[in-house]
């Protein structure tokens, strides 16, 4: 969590001062943090340090018990947030006289003493009940990507299961067990659950994650793809080839899963809405006449 400094505690010209001279950058209302130069981070790495210091300010500021929760909690554990979130979500705080709190989601509801916890310093909902709370409020495909790094991350499939089962009969709970059904320890980055979830989407055969090929080189797990029809899908972020030697060893590594007799599509963030039709000629004629869009997951 980033060091704030909030307003209340210093006289105004002291504050006024701190960010005239760029020491300090404003999160939010009465909550700075150390400003940093436009070569020290990304721009989604920076709304990251500046919601989280939103939260360390709010928790500050907060008098009554309370818990961060859904997509806040997931940043203070560190779970991977497709978009970043513009309010601060906080479980047991209840507005005054039903106002709203200018930057703070409130939830209500039920909670178990199992469900609530303190990591990195601030009161937060457990790692199972927070991405039970994303998979029934976030768009499907983000839903999958904190679901995936959790449990690829330790988080007991049971657990999970228990929490999002432990969900409301509301509006979200049947899209949360949906994303959970296809939710898999094996995915190793938000691009490859994203890739995942497409062909999910889509109508495809639910794939298998890290696909053990023997080649001429030794054992590679592909990223995932269906070994009976021997295709493979390999994602490819940008920090992948970093250098001329991966380049090197990953072009290597390419043709020998390519000897080995697989079908390797390579695909890219940009190349995700095409990936489906990309894939279909190498799957069985009968998949393409019986392949129809998952609407769960297409909410």
């Amino acid at each position: 969590m980033p060091v704030v400094w909030l307003a209340r505690d210093r006289p105004r010209e002291v504050v006024a001062n701190e960010v005239r001279s760029g020491r300090w950058e404003r999160a939010t209302h009465g909550v700075y943090v150390a400003a940093k130069g436009p070569d020290d981070e990304t721009s989604f790495d920076r709304d990251r340090r500046f919601a989280l210091a939103r939260i360390a300010g709010i928790d500050r500021r907060l008098t009554a018990r309370h818990w961060f929760s859904h997509a806040s909690a997931a940043l203070v554990w560190g779970l991977p947030v497709v978009r970043m979130p513009t309010t601060t979500h906080v479980l047991g705080v209840r507005p005054a006289g039903g106002a709203r709190t200018a930057g703070i989601t409130s939830h209500t509801g039920r909670t178990d003493d199992s469900e609530l916890t303190v990591a990195a310093g601030v009161p937060v909902t457990s790692v199972a009940r927070t991405v039970a709370d994303c998979l029934a409020t976030l768009p499907p495909a983000h839903g999958l990507v904190i679901a995936d790094a959790a449990l690829h991350r330790g988080l007991p499939r049971a657990d999970l299961e228990a929490a999002v089962a432990a969900l409301p009969a509301r509006r979200g709970s049947a899209r949360a067990r949906a994303v959970l059904a296809i939710a898999d320890d094996g995915a190793e980055s938000p691009g490859e659950s994203m890739a995942r979830f497409v062909v999910v989407r889509d109508g495809l055969p639910l794939p298998t994650t890290q696909v053990p090929v023997a080649t001429r080189l030794g054992t590679f797990w592909s990223d995932f793809g269906w070994a009976q029809w021997h295709v493979l899908v390999e994602y490819d972020g940008q920090q992948k080839y970093g250098s001329a030697t991966n380049l090197f060893d990953e072009k290597r590594r390419h043709d020998a899963l390519v000897e080995a007799g697989e079908r390797v599509i390579r695909v890219t963030h940009a190349d995700l809405p095409q990936l489906t039709t990309r894939l279909l000629p190498y799957l069985p004629s009968s998949l393409a006449r019986t392949v129809r869009v998952r609407r769960m997951l297409a909410a």
